[in-house]
């Protein structure tokens, strides 16, 4: 019996065949070498970071989850690597050396020199390249992160346009990155959704994603944190809980979901690791109670989970609709 994701991807590729379209970008669920996306022949495969997720499904080690991750790269089809991680470096290697493919770290090629933000809805890097070429690249997407992640689209392009039937240039690529929540309605990346106190939501959901998370709550600027924080029942608890921050407010919450952890469940493991805070058996009951108890200067961050944050947009789309 197919599951939910599995007809899903399936619907879409139906649509898209018949929509006629000439360029997809088709993002794996869960894995790869077993994913029901990886059923294509891509122009390009791109992997970003290795992190611990899905440990019962991908395997216990980074090794193991990078050879799933891995199982994307197709015979004679380039691949990019966002970032180049020793303990995981020689999977690809290895892979693409199998299937005949040309390998590309694109942190090899790119270096953020430089980050700001104008706090008003756009992030600037200065990236220098290997010929120690400096660019400015301007995007509506806050995330920290995107300092790993924008290296990597631009090598990507930079290789489709190696092609034949792919052409971009520098000013029509550096203004797709600069308008892509614009242009894709993309969610959930350190998007910002109030101000005073200062109110985020952000899908980091694994021990990588939420490192970069805990970092950037590190970087902004407030005076107390209220984290409204679910996730999932198959998670490696012992370390995402470990990664966040213990001097927060966490309001413990669970998404409408079969998968979702029980909230009651999460407080007591999270309370044995230091973490206080009570639990919420909505998450919009859980963000309430969050601002109704923060303070102007305080920071109100909803996340762990992209079923959390999902939960909490549908909401307040809903609530936007009712007024």
């Amino acid at each position: 019996k197919p599951s939910f994701f599995e007809l899903t991807v399936a619907l879409a590729f139906d649509f898209f065949a018949r929509s006629g379209v000439e360029v997809a970008v088709i993002e794996v669920g869960l894995g790869g070498r077993l994913d029901s996306t990886n059923i294509i022949t891509p122009e390009l495969s791109v992997i970003t970071n290795i992190s611990w997720d899905h440990t019962d499904l991908l395997g216990n080690t980074l090794q193991a989850i990078a050879g799933e991750k891995a199982g994307i790269i197709k015979k004679g089809i380039p691949v990019v690597i966002s970032e180049e991680q020793e303990e995981v470096r020689q999977v690809f290697e290895n892979k693409a050396k199998e299937c005949g493919s040309r390998l590309v770290f694109a942190s090899r090629l790119w270096q953020v020199v430089k980050r700001e933000s104008n706090g008003n809805g756009i992030q600037t890097l200065y990236l220098k390249d290997g010929t120690g070429r400096e660019v400015k690249v301007e995007s509506d997407l806050l995330g920290m992160y995107q300092m790993k992640n924008i290296p990597a689209v631009l090598t990507a392009c930079a290789m489709l346009n190696e092609g034949a039937w792919f052409r971009a240039n520098w000013d029509e690529m550096a203004r797709g990155i600069r308008n892509t929540v614009k242009n894709t309605g993309l969610q959930g990346r350190w998007q910002v959704l109030g101000k005073h106190p200062l109110v985020v939501c952000d899908t980091g959901h694994n021990e990588g994603g939420l490192r970069e998370v805990a970092a950037q709550i590190r970087q902004t600027p407030h005076k107390k944190l209220h984290f409204v924080y679910g996730t999932v029942n198959d998670k490696p608890l012992d370390k995402v809980l470990k990664i966040l921050p213990r001097n927060a407010e966490y309001y413990f919450t669970r998404a409408d979901i079969q998968r979702a952890l029980d909230e009651e469940e999460l407080a007591r493991v999270a309370t044995s690791v230091g973490l206080k805070g009570k639990p919420f058996h909505t998450v919009n009951g859980a963000f309430q109670a969050a601002m109704n108890h923060a303070q102007k200067e305080d920071l109100v961050l909803v996340g762990g989970s992209t079923f959390v944050v999902a939960d909490l947009l549908g909401a307040l789309n809903q609530s936007g609709r009712n007024k």
